[in-house]
């Protein structure tokens, strides 16, 4: 009966925790990497973004940043506005961990201007949250 219950635990285990294992990690620029006229290259569109992914900004340290704005600061590419979130070593990984437009700027003078600057939209996720656990069958 032990072994019967601690399979059962494992299987609901490996159940709940599936969904969270759906998470996509997302490499910003993809070969190109995080870097000049980025904006322009429309490396969101079409994508999904969900809570639970996570982005991963990859670019020569010391030659850019990321940090993350709010809307106004990155329409404007206000360098020193509010950052909620910098990043500086050349290899981030940012967490998507909740819903809503996330955005993103280098802030090194000019960068931005020039289209170093991401905006994407992260949808709730749905599944990524595990509901409660099946009642245990003795």
């Amino acid at each position: 009966m032990a072994a019967y219950r601690q399979v059962l635990l494992l299987a609901v285990v490996v159940v709940a925790a599936a969904p969270l294992a759906s998470a996509t990690q997302w490499m910003v620029g993809n070969d190109g990497g995080w870097g000049p006229k980025f904006n322009q290259s429309g490396w969101a569109d079409g994508k999904t973004f969900r809570v639970g992914d996570s982005l991963v900004f990859v670019y020569n340290q010391g030659a850019h940043t990321v940090a993350r704005v709010g809307k106004d600061d990155f329409a404007a590419c206000n360098l020193e506005g509010n950052q909620l979130g910098f990043w500086d070593s050349g290899n981030d990984v940012v967490s998507l961990d909740q819903p809503g437009k996330v955005w993103f700027i280098c802030t090194k003078p000019g960068h931005c201007d020039y289209g170093m600057k991401l905006v994407v939209d992260v949808e709730d996720g749905g599944a990524l949250t595990p509901g409660p656990a099946p009642a245990p069958y003795f």
